[in-house]
């Protein structure tokens, strides 16, 4: 038998959790925003975008919007372009998300406008309509971003001191999302006009 030196006793490997400070977590946050869709108005040039995007929101929650995917797909690209120099105008803020270049896919859109009529005892108010949202960027925060930057839209642009919206009765998602936002039920319902043995409910919030 060979006499040498004593075996050594191996010891489990541990791995050390590195430690992260001030500057690691400046350089974590700033990748994580760099990830984030940009948010940038909607223009006249932009319909070919919307109506991929339009078409893409009435297939994926049909029951969320008036208009039905069939009239869509009818549309004409004039009709269209029409639309999108609509959506653009004075009158109306159409908000998109997009992977950052002209001409990426729209993954988010948020439209304000304007009230018409407005109730004659309120403040000016304005409505918030055709709101989406990718699946694949759902909870992550861009609905928040998205509504954060309309409101503060609606208020400073359309001098508006009230939003509000509709929302179908059984969306039970977007109605956790409104509340949690400061949007509150009026108590005002009206028929939902694809289905009118169900109901759009009305909530609203004060601006800012």
């Amino acid at each position: 038998m060979t006499v040498g030196r004593a075996p050594k006793t191996l010891r489990p490997r541990v791995r050390r959790t590195p430690k992260v400070g001030p500057v690691s977590w400046s350089v974590t946050l700033d990748s994580w925003a760099e990830q984030l869709p940009r948010i940038r108005r909607l223009h006249a040039k932009d319909w070919p975008l919307l109506r991929a995007v339009r078409l893409e929101m009435l297939t994926d929650t049909p029951m969320a919007y008036v208009e039905s995917l069939d009239a869509a797909r009818r549309q004409t690209d004039t009709q269209w372009q029409e639309r999108a120099a609509a959506m653009s105008g004075d009158a109306s803020i159409t908000l998109v998300a997009d992977g950052g270049e002209d001409g990426s896919k729209f993954c988010g859109l948020m439209r304000v406008v304007l009230k018409h009529p407005q109730s004659p005892e309120k403040p000016l108010q304005a409505m918030l309509i055709s709101v989406y949202v990718a699946p694949e960027h759902r909870g992550l925060g861009l609905a928040d971003e998205l509504l954060n930057e309309a409101c503060k839209t609606a208020a400073e642009e359309l001098a508006a001191e009230s939003i509000e919206l509709g929302v179908h009765e059984d969306n039970s998602r977007a109605l956790a999302f409104y509340r949690r936002h400061g949007f509150e039920s009026t108590g005002a319902s009206r028929p939902y006009p694809q289905d009118t043995s169900k109901l759009e409910l009305v909530m609203e919030r004060p601006l800012p």
